[in-house]
């Protein structure tokens, strides 16, 4: 059999240039995001407060969480199921903003607010307690519209909206 080498190695850089676009559009999609978003209320003294969430249910997502990102808008986050109930530990590592962390129950009641979380920290932030999910929310959110322990949580991992 005789092979034409010029003809093998255009067909190879062809192949090779593909592999790299495939790569390159794979790379720029950036970390894994949750597949789905889902409105979630929050019942303060206030009123509610309505939010859209990104659900973190596989390993993956729950590991990955709100890494990477550089900006969380106002009335957006990510919701993380713990099922079933159990004590939580939760840490900013390669987390660029700063976050409020609210750890629910599974009644849907907010145990523990952990707020003005640190960027890029390993510090260990708990649930102190247990908790079914953490409800993660630009810093400064639980403050801006008087979320406190105590308050429900609207949703249907709750048995909710």
């Amino acid at each position: 059999m005789n092979l034409d080498r010029k003809a093998v190695w255009s067909a190879l850089k062809g192949w090779l240039a593909a592999i790299l676009v495939i790569a390159g559009v794979a790379a720029a999609s950036g970390p894994v995001r949750a597949a789905s978003f889902q409105p979630l209320e929050i019942v303060t003294k206030n009123g509610v407060q309505v939010f859209s969430v990104e659900m973190a249910t596989t390993e993956e997502e729950k590991q990955t969480g709100l890494m990477y990102r550089k900006e969380l808008a106002d009335g957006k986050g990510m919701l993380f199921d713990f099922n079933p109930e159990q004590e939580i530990s939760m840490w900013m590592k390669n987390t660029y903003v700063s976050l409020d962390m609210i750890f629910i129950g599974a009644n849907g009641r907010i145990l523990r607010i952990a707020e003005n979380t640190e960027p890029m920290s390993t510090k260990i932030i708990s649930s102190r307690g247990p908790a079914r999910a953490v409800l993660e929310v630009a810093a400064g959110t639980a403050q801006k519209y008087g979320i406190r322990p105590g308050d429900r949580v609207g949703h249907p991992l709750f048995g909710s909206k």
